[in-house]
């Protein structure tokens, strides 16, 4: 079982930059391959970001290469999400995954626990 929370959502200018954090408790953190996914309002979820368990194997979605940076501390049970360059497309609810699969994945079938979600506005 892998319990995430996710933090450091809010209002920020089209431009600027935010940093997400999903603190994770469970054992099995630190073998688990991790997420980020997005939903703006009246869309699906998407894939944003995903990283492989000792962080080696990363990989992004077109629409955010370049411009956010997902990493990982096992020390401190924490994934992370850089999101710098901000557009207000990017605005929606960001959930961190886990998977019980020690490597990435890219679509919302490869993992199995969610958080409850942090806000992103992006304003124009």
């Amino acid at each position: 079982q892998v319990q995430l929370v996710e933090s450091g959502g809010g209002l920020v200018q089209a431009g600027g930059s935010l940093r997400l954090s999903c603190a994770a408790s469970g054992r099995t953190f630190r073998s688990s391959g991790m997420g980020w996914f997005r939903q703006a309002p009246g869309k699906e979820r998407e894939f944003v970001a995903g990283i492989s368990w000792r962080g080696g194997r990363t990989a992004y979605d077109d629409s955010v290469k370049g411009r956010f940076a997902i990493s990982r501390d096992n020390a401190q049970n924490t994934l992370y999400l850089q999101m710098n360059s901000l557009k207000p497309e990017d605005t929606a609810v960001y959930y961190c995954a886990a998977s019980s699969s020690s490597e990435l994945g890219a679509t919302i079938d490869r993992y199995d626990y969610w958080g409850q979600g942090t806000q992103v506005i992006v304003s124009s």
